[in-house]
């Protein structure tokens, strides 16, 4: 790991632990924007559930909308948002290359979560039509009474995706527009530059 690549990460985890004490609801949440094959793009909120040098993980059922779109095409941004923070919010860009984690990880985060998350995972067939609330509401009491008494295992196919970094950039909010920005990439030769960018 380069000396800027890790001030970087650096960099995002002091404003992560910043908004994790400020009054942000959910300082995890953050926009994924995908693209299909075609060019499409797509965007949605998740929450972010691991990060570390190799990249920045969020889970998902990789037949759903967004696992179709990234296995397609594997790229993906993410933007954080803190609105509360220092003088007029900051946000932080990531772009990168996305892969899926490794089946020893996707199970430990699974085991991790709560019983009915687990349920819920196997019972939605996600971004599919459903014809009512009933019906899922259906499926959440079926799967809950076949697992009575055992542990839910990790539905095939629900995974988790690893977004890693090819540029990052920290926006500091500031009145009258006049923000400040910083940019970290990756160039062809897998050297890592920063840069000051005009707001």
């Amino acid at each position: 790991m380069t000396d800027l690549y890790a001030e970087a990460l650096s960099t995002f985890a002091g404003l992560f632990e910043e908004a994790k004490g400020s009054r942000e609801v959910e300082p995890n949440a953050m926009t994924v924007a995908t693209a299909d094959q075609s060019g499409q793009p797509s965007a949605r909120t998740v929450l972010l559930k691991a990060f570390d040098e190799r990249g920045f993980v969020f889970y998902t059922h990789l037949d759903s909308h967004k696992g179709r779109e990234l296995q397609a095409n594997p790229q993906a941004a993410l933007l954080f948002l803190w609105r509360s923070l220092r003088e007029a919010g900051i946000q932080v860009r990531i772009e990168g290359r996305v892969e899926q984690v490794s089946d020893a990880e996707a199970d430990a985060y699974f085991a991790s979560r709560p019983r009915m998350s687990q349920i819920g995972a196997w019972a939605s067939l996600q971004s599919r039509t459903l014809a009512s609330r009933e019906e899922f509401d259906a499926r959440v009491a079926t799967t809950e009474a076949s697992f009575d008494g055992r542990d839910v295992p990790r539905p095939e196919g629900w995974s988790g995706l690893r977004v890693v970094p090819q540029r990052l950039e920290f926006w500091y909010g500031a009145q009258f527009r006049l923000h400040e920005r910083w940019c970290y990439e990756i160039g062809a030769d897998g050297q890592w530059s920063k840069r000051m960018l005009f707001p």
